[in-house]
């Protein structure tokens, strides 16, 4: 047996909006049977459609990572993130995802994109998935005319060297859960290419 997800779909008896706004697609409520169990009463389970996202792990030539503090209301926390940002549409390429928020939330480019890692945020109740990029060869690059509004207007930039970022993460300092997973993605990438 192979140590792999695989697709699945059990009935849904009854699905209700919520919410539903352009924003986040929908929170809706979904009554669902388990498949050959038709003696058990249906459950309920709440479910967030979301087109997806993408994270950048930004490294420069010093390896230093680009960091961005920003205060995310939910948390009550100014957190240590990356660029990172939501795919405006359904079947968006999430890299182009990738270059789009490096540019507009850090006014940086890349010329190297390397595809890290795909991961469900909390599968539990979102359907969301992250994407995430390794940028090198970063250089300058003009917003055009992006304008950061509310959180992001509140932008912190700040490089931090690689080795600083994964202690950090060790200790608990930094608990953004795109940025922890990445982040030691890369420190065991590192590891294993050091070793070959």
């Amino acid at each position: 047996m192979s140590v792999r997800d695989s697709p699945a779909s059990w009935p849904v008896v009854a699905s209700t909006d919520l919410h539903r706004d352009a924003w986040i697609l929908a929170l809706r409520a979904d009554v669902v049977r388990r498949p050959g169990a038709d003696d058990e009463e249906p459950f309920r389970r709440l479910v967030v459609e979301h087109p997806g996202a993408a994270v950048v792990l930004a490294i420069d030539a010093d390896d230093r990572v680009l960091c961005l503090r920003q205060y995310r209301h939910a948390a009550q926390q100014r957190l240590i993130e990356l660029p990172a940002g939501v795919c405006d549409h359904e079947g968006e390429d999430p890299l182009e995802v990738a270059r789009r928020e490096l540019l507009e939330e850090a006014a940086m480019t890349a010329e190297r994109w390397t595809p890290l890692l795909s991961t469900f945020s909390s599968p539990g109740y979102s359907a969301e998935r992250i994407h995430y990029f390794l940028a090198e060869g970063l250089g300058a690059g003009d917003r055009g005319d992006f304008v950061l509004e509310h959180e992001e207007a509140d932008l912190e930039t700040l490089w931090v060297p690689f080795d600083e970022l994964v202690e950090a993460i060790l200790r608990g300092d930094v608990a953004d859960g795109p940025v922890v997973q990445v982040v030691l993605a890369c420190e065991v990438l590192r590891k294993r290419q050091a070793r070959a």
